[in-house]
């Protein structure tokens, strides 16, 4: 399957499948409104195998053909539903029976994740499935769409609205997408360098900041599309950043750095699902929030909530995309402030954070190794078994820098002989026992 077929079932898989099917009912000489609704609910259940509801379809000639579906629903536990949905073609080439629409307008559609994935692998846009149509080099001139909300796997719905302009190859000449109702803007705006090149400035203001750069597609040998971007963020306010999409975050701050973007597969959706990057990121000042770092180490213990303020959060924030969701791996983390210093690593899925900190304080105590768990609604910090047993030793010999002192060597020790607590020697002996 050629690249520009791929590009076809992916990135406009949810217009051109029912614009083919509506515009085929058109093929029988001036139908009724109604024989058009009927003729593409049976069209759209053979073609997919999920029954679809067309509460209206009204079409016309002049001053240009068009035709408007209204109400459209598919049969499925959480269907997908499009209020609004209209073709401007011309009828010219209809009646060639060649598939060229000028204009898209998308209104009012809503999408599940479970239901939208129902779709893969049902059909494969080969000539073919289009009957006696054949494609235009530009199918569609452009597609519009307002409110059109994406539900992803937690039911978290987020609202779009943009506008797509296509080049020959269903490439894109220019894009806007929006989020819906967000203030301020975040936004998305694609402009491709020139005719024939494959690759699109890419200019994102989201949360008072900028994300921008530049961003290109490279067509395999083996027939796969491969997804590179490189992007630069400038004062982006995290919190306005994760709320702008439904979702929270344990850091406060403006975001600086440098992020690359990978993914490789046969078209777009594909590229959602394995989307892999990389941000360098350096925020100054930060609060991080659930995380009260002094209090941890001074205790030796279980911590939960307040807050530790920061002079600069620094790291590497690595995200993958899996069946179970987004994977985001933070690394080389490096936290200062006047209290203290601080490195480590943790991971995320889910909201579920596993990770270590090695905290100093500058008032003698060194290196206390923690570990972090919990949730990012509910985060904990904790000494982990064997930094906790060498704490209590530490604290028996010389409290103070003694407690820390004896978590280092604690920590050391469950790294060369296993975890010493008594916890730690009972998982050891059932590990042991025949």
């Amino acid at each position: 399957m050629s690249a520009s077929r791929r590009w076809i079932i992916g990135i406009a898989a949810a217009c051109v499948g029912v614009l083919v099917i509506a515009l085929g009912g058109l093929a029988w000489w001036l139908p009724s409104d109604a024989q058009v609704a009927a003729r593409v609910a049976t069209e759209f259940e053979q073609r997919t195998g999920v029954a679809l509801r067309v509460g209206a379809a009204h079409w016309t000639l002049r001053p240009g053909l068009s035709l408007e579906l209204d109400e459209l629903a598919t049969a499925q536990k959480e269907p997908i539903t499009v209020r609004r949905l209209v073709l401007h073609a011309s009828l010219r080439e209809l009646l060639a029976r060649r598939i060229r629409v000028d204009d898209v307008e998308i209104e009012g559609a809503v999408f599940p994740r479970a239901s939208a994935r129902e779709f893969r692998g049902r059909g494969d846009g080969s000539p073919a499935a289009l009957g006696a149509f054949t494609m235009d080099p530009v199918p569609v001139g452009q597609v519009r769409f307002d409110d059109v909300t994406w539900i992803d796997r937690r039911g978290i719905a987020l609202a779009y609205d943009g506008r797509i302009e296509f080049d020959p190859g269903w490439m894109p000449r220019r894009a806007e997408v929006s989020r819906r109702g967000v203030t301020p803007p975040a936004r998305l705006e694609l402009t491709r360098e020139g005719e024939g090149i494959d690759r699109w400035r890419t200019d994102i203001e989201v949360a008072g900041g900028t994300w921008s750069g530049t961003a290109a597609v490279q067509a395999l040998p083996e027939g796969n599309l491969r997804l590179h971007a490189d992007l630069v963020p400038r004062d982006v306010d995290i919190v306005g950043l994760t709320s702008a999409f439904g979702r929270k975050t344990a850091v406060e701050g403006r975001i600086n750095g440098r992020t690359e973007v990978m993914a490789e597969g046969a078209n777009p959706i594909e590229w959602w699902q394995v989307l892999h990057t990389r941000t360098r990121f350096t925020v100054r000042p930060a609060l991080l929030r659930g995380f009260d770092l002094a209090r941890a180490v001074s205790t030796a213990g279980i911590s939960r909530g307040g807050q530790t303020p920061l002079d600069e959060l620094a790291g590497t924030l690595d995200t993958q995309g899996t069946e179970n969701g987004i994977v985001l791996r933070y690394t080389n983390l490096k936290a200062r402030s006047g209290l203290l210093t601080a490195s480590g690593s943790a991971t995320m899925l889910n909201r579920k954070v596993d990770g270590e900190l090695a905290v100093d304080i500058v008032d003698g105590v060194v290196g206390v190794p923690l570990k972090v768990g919990g949730t990012l609604d509910a985060p904990e910090l904790s000494l982990t078994g064997g930094a906790l047993a060498g704490a209590a030793i530490g604290s028996a010999v010389l409290p103070g820098v003694g407690t820390a002192i004896g978590a280092r060597i604690g920590q050391r020790m469950e790294q060369l002989f296993g975890d010493p607590s008594p916890k730690g020697a009972a998982k050891k002996k059932k590990r042991a026992a025949p």
